[in-house]
């Protein structure tokens, strides 16, 4: 092992956030290890670069088999690893899934927590291991925005309830054995390699492939909810900032900034030159291209969640002022980059 180099561990690697947080500790000059989950399938596509890169690998960045359901398994790597900071970032997190899988969301996002937490206690690494939570403005459910770390929590979804759970037994065990323990509540922050099924990168793609000829229209639901967007690589950046801190604190990381699903779909429509037009009402809503009279968006009911949350709004005045944290990146340039990506992948 390297000395005098500080030693991360990152769950949930693989996925968006995880990808681009080992990138970033690794410019920062950690030793990364990423924990990923036995698969069938190749699912290490987002750090496919990085891993192949025998000067990183061999030296900084190290993958292990691994799932935060198992707490024999998180014993055993944290022991090996000894590493100064934990970031849970693994979950099962797309909203609408968890309600068709409650069960596997509350053990994986809020049970997940509990063993990180377990295992930093009964290793004696109390004085040793920072802990970083991910959680998540769905939390807030539909409390009155704007939303801060004072804002009364009040989930309206399986995925909201479990990384409820995860957020306050995180204080919990910060109160009571003196970890080092923070939760980072962010709100929705995208890229070009957020997942597929998530309705900004549905969106994107959707475009995308418009663009090129290969799709004629996207199907969606809720065009009306409204979402504090920011971009993902900010978002790291302030997760990173956290665990930096004297002490550990809970933080909100947003942009301040609420828009419409309907508004990131006329975004993106944008960049390729057409400005949609809105004919309807309800479900019975259709976006049209006012030159060929195409019908490019349609929706559909089963996109809908069974609870909706309807406006999301953070303020994240306590980590500019704490922290000096704050977005970089604009919504527009969020979404541009977005499509442009997909755009060139398609």
């Amino acid at each position: 092992m390297i000395k005098n180099k500080k030693v991360a561990l990152i769950s949930g690697v693989t996925g968006q956030d995880g990808s681009l947080l080992a990138r970033f500790l690794l410019k920062k000059g950690y030793i990364v290890h990423g924990i990923k989950r036995r698969s069938s399938s190749f699912n290490t596509s987002r750090l496919d670069d990085v891993y192949q890169d025998e000067s990183i690998k061999k030296k900084n960045f190290f993958l292990h088999y691994g799932d935060v359901t198992d707490s024999l398994n998180l014993l055993n790597l944290v022991s090996k690893v000894q590493p100064d900071e934990i970031y849970n970032l693994a979950a099962q997190s797309h909203v609408k899934v968890s309600f068709e899988s409650p069960e596997y969301t509350a053990n994986t996002d809020g049970l997940g927590a509990l063993r990180f937490l377990e295992v930093i206690r009964s290793l004696n690494l109390v004085n040793k291991t920072k802990f970083y939570q991910a959680s998540t403005s769905e939390m807030f459910g539909n409390s009155a925005a704007p939303q801060n770390e004072k804002t009364a929590l009040s989930p309206e979804s399986p995925y909201g309830t479990a990384k409820l759970y995860a957020y306050w037994i995180t204080k919990n065990y910060r109160k009571a054995y003196n970890i080092f323990a923070s939760n980072g509540i962010l709100f929705n922050h995208e890229g070009p390699v957020r997942g597929e099924t998530f309705v900004t990168r549905k969106i994107t793609m959707s475009v995308a492939r418009i663009y090129k000829g290969l799709d004629h229209k996207i199907i969606l639901g809720n065009l009306n909810a409204k979402r504090d967007w920011g971009d993902a690589e900010d978002f790291v950046r302030g997760m990173w900032k956290i665990l930096q801190h004297k002490q550990p604190d809970d933080f909100v990381l947003a942009t301040g900034k609420s828009y419409t699903v309907r508004q990131f779909v006329e975004a993106a429509f944008n960049l390729i030159g057409i400005k949609i037009k809105w004919i309807g009402k309800g479900i019975n809503e259709i976006g049209i291209d006012p030159y060929s009279k195409k019908i490019l968006v349609k929706i559909d009911k089963k996109y809908f969640r069974p609870n909706e949350v309807d406006f999301l709004l953070g303020d994240y005045s306590k980590a500019k002022k704490i922290l000096k944290w704050a977005p970089k990146i604009s919504f527009n340039q969020m979404v541009e980059r977005m499509v442009l990506s997909d755009i060139k992948s398609v």
